[in-house]
């Protein structure tokens, strides 16, 4: 950071990603100009909330002013318009870490998915969040004054920053005397904005996004002057929005605009939600929630120790906006409100940690979203169908968490997990587990899957051959927490998940006699040359057998059935995680040209041996320890057989 200091003033030059994102922001978002109003309001209620609650505690923060209020005022010569809050405010240290620092994880992923096309660029940086810097997109110059409560009147703060010719990405921050706490932030409009000077443009843009707003945003009430012949300001003010808690009033009340409306709000996003749920809950626990299911995935859902998105309120004071106690972590994408009606005023992290009402809030929120994401999923309506295919897309990985980290509702999720599968043979995951056993074969009783590090790998596993031939449905699990839900999701609807990388494979009343006879006898036949490979690969395996799950390549490996399985194995070791040490089988195909060679082989058995092993190795998706001496082997060999 570089700096020109004086006495009382500094000039700081702003993060290269919040330069890079305002020059974006300003030419991709010029659209939607209009939200800049909708953001700063947004600001201001936080800051209002965030006074309140601190106030619980410490009720001089006050300052002999309780009544939080947000107000809206222009300047039509001066070409300003001015946001005003008297709620928390800033100190200098934090007037600089706020408006001159993008302090967000996923900051660096964020820009290189930019693509220079304005309108998709438009959506990821909605998705980011705009807030402070969407000021930008109709001012040239913003000033703040701000002074955090509970601070002296002289340790105000002024912040100003000009996005005009060589000044550009610089800001100024000096020490002020500041009699009110609070924010005030100034636009000085850049060319070509003076519609926005009117009362009732400005009117109508708080009614149509920040109506919703608990506290009272104020303006100067206006009457018309017969001399001027004009709407002139009066002394009086007037209540602009409804300035009450949308969650609070009966759903019968809201629009569907409303509750949009108020998703940007709480989110902080661009983008409208996907779907939500609204319930007030009676009894024991009184509660009402107000939860969103977003388009898009944040830049911070793969960061668990990130703080996430539930308001806290209790009797609609705001107590804190990221109580993540109240959504497992597996949905920890939600956004929204709950406001308990039996939580004390002053409840803090710690008694939320251990109190019995959170469980049985979070237990009802739990329920809800996961009744919402299965109507969306079940529905018959192609919209919702489609919801549900955007909401997997963003989000799936995330959900498959819970298989292992919510046992209540265990099944519910099983149910909304979705795969690739053998039956279409594209990456797309659109099979649920219901469809998979809907569409069994006669005689089958399990669900089979595989997985690999990748969808091609697990599509073209050996492992499938068998199950290509007779036509059995096979799952393509390629991500890597597909290992943690096999291994915590041992059945569904009363069939046992199996994996075909596993030894002993039982294909049950899906096998026909002659191929059980047909195994036994080739057990018997190439006892002697399975013998010799065990001998050969020594330490390398832990058994050599003949199968039948082969058609078409020499060999496979696979795991013993209670020993880890080879892919789970890999991702702990890239994790640098100790796996327990197994060995594979590895399974010969007793009609493949090169295993009926190898049972007359002599002079190059070891070679042929171990070339099998480590191309069923790379077929299985493994890495050989040692690739020189594999490409050698088969030079050699290669070379062999042609004579030289």
């Amino acid at each position: 950071m570089s700096e020109a200091q004086t006495a009382t003033s500094q000039t700081l030059n702003f993060q290269a990603e919040v330069k890079q994102l305002l020059h974006l922001m300003i030419h991709s978002l010029y659209s939607n100009r209009e939200i800049f109003l909708r953001e700063l309001v947004s600001n201001a209620s936080d800051a209002c909330d965030k006074l309140r609650f601190e106030a619980l505690d410490n009720g001089a923060l006050y300052e002999n002013d309780s009544e939080l209020k947000i107000r809206i005022g222009f300047d039509a010569e001066a070409k300003t318009i001015t946001i005003a809050d008297n709620g928390i405010g800033m100190s200098r240290d934090e007037a600089i870490a706020h408006l001159g620092t993008i302090a967000k994880s996923g900051t660096r992923e964020f820009f290189g998915k930019l693509t220079g096309d304005q309108q998709k660029d438009a959506n990821l940086i909605g998705q980011f969040g705009v807030g402070f810097y969407s000021a930008f997109l109709v001012a040239d110059r913003v000033t703040v004054l701000t002074r955090r409560a509970g601070l002296p009147a002289g340790e105000g703060v002024k912040w100003e920053c000009s996005m005009a010719g060589d000044e550009a990405g610089a800001y100024t921050v000096e020490q002020i005397d500041k009699p009110g706490r609070g924010t005030e932030i100034t636009l000085h409009l850049r060319e070509g904005q003076d519609d926005l000077l009117s009362s009732w443009k400005l009117k109508s843009l708080i009614r149509k996004y920040s109506d919703h707003i608990v506290q009272p945003i104020v303006m100067k009430k206006e009457e018309w002057n017969e001399e001027q012949s004009k709407q002139v300001p009066t002394d009086e003010d007037e209540t602009v929005n409804q300035a009450s808690a949308l969650w609070s009033r009966s759903k019968n009340d809201i629009t569907d605009d409303e509750y949009k409306a108020f998703y940007k709000h709480v989110a902080h996003d661009f983008d409208e939600p996907l779907a939500w749920t609204h319930s007030r809950v009676e009894g024991r626990h009184e509660y009402t929630n107000l939860l969103y299911v977003p388009k898009n995935a944040p830049f911070d859902l793969w960061d668990r120790n990130a703080r996430h998105g539930i308001k806290l309120y209790v009797k609609r004071v705001f107590i804190m906006d990221d109580a993540e106690k109240l959504m497992p972590t597996y949905l920890r994408f939600i956004r929204g409100v709950v406001d308990s009606a039996d939580l004390p005023l002053n409840v803090s992290r710690e008694i939320l940690q251990e109190s019995k009402d959170i469980d049985t809030i979070r237990a009802g929120c739990t329920k809800k979203v996961l009744t919402m994401l299965e109507s969306l999923a079940n529905s018959e309506d192609e919209a919702d169908k489609e919801k549900y295919a955007i909401f997997w897309k963003a989000f799936g990985k995330v959900l498959k968490e819970g298989v292992g980290e919510d046992f209540a509702n265990k099944e519910k999720i099983a149910g909304l997990l979705r795969f690739a599968s053998t039956q279409l043979d594209s990456a797309d995951e659109v099979a649920s587990l219901a469809d998979y056993i809907g569409r069994m074969k006669e005689g089958q009783d399990k669900i089979y899957y595989v997985t690999a590090e990748t969808f091609n790998a697990a599509k073209n596993s050996p492992h499938l051959e068998v199950f290509r031939k007779k036509g059995i449905e096979v799952l393509l699990l390629s991500d890597r927490v597909d290992e943690w839900v096999t291994g915590n999701l041992s059945e569904f609807d009363g069939k046992p998940l199996v994996s075909v990388a596993k030894g002993g494979l039982d294909l049950g009343a899906l096998e026909d006699e002659a191929e059980k006879k047909e195994a036994e006898k080739a057990a018997d036949e190439f006892k002697d040359l399975l013998d010799r490979m065990k001998a050969s690969l020594g330490e390398r395996v832990k058994d050599v057998k003949v199968t039948l799950r082969l058609t078409d390549s020499p060999a496979c490996l696979v795991a013993d059935e209670h020993d880890l399985g080879m892919n789970l194995a890999r991702i702990l070791k890239a994790a640098g995680q100790e796996a327990p040490v197994s060995k594979p089988i590895l399974e010969i195909n007793p009609s493949h040209p090169a295993v009926l060679r190898l049972q007359y082989e002599d002079k190059n058995f070891d070679d042929w041996a171990a070339v099998l092993f480590d191309q069923a190795l790379l077929a299985e998706g493994g890495t050989l320890d040692d690739p020189a001496t594999f490409v050698k082997r088969i030079n050699q060999l290669m070379m062999a057989m042609s004579g030289n």
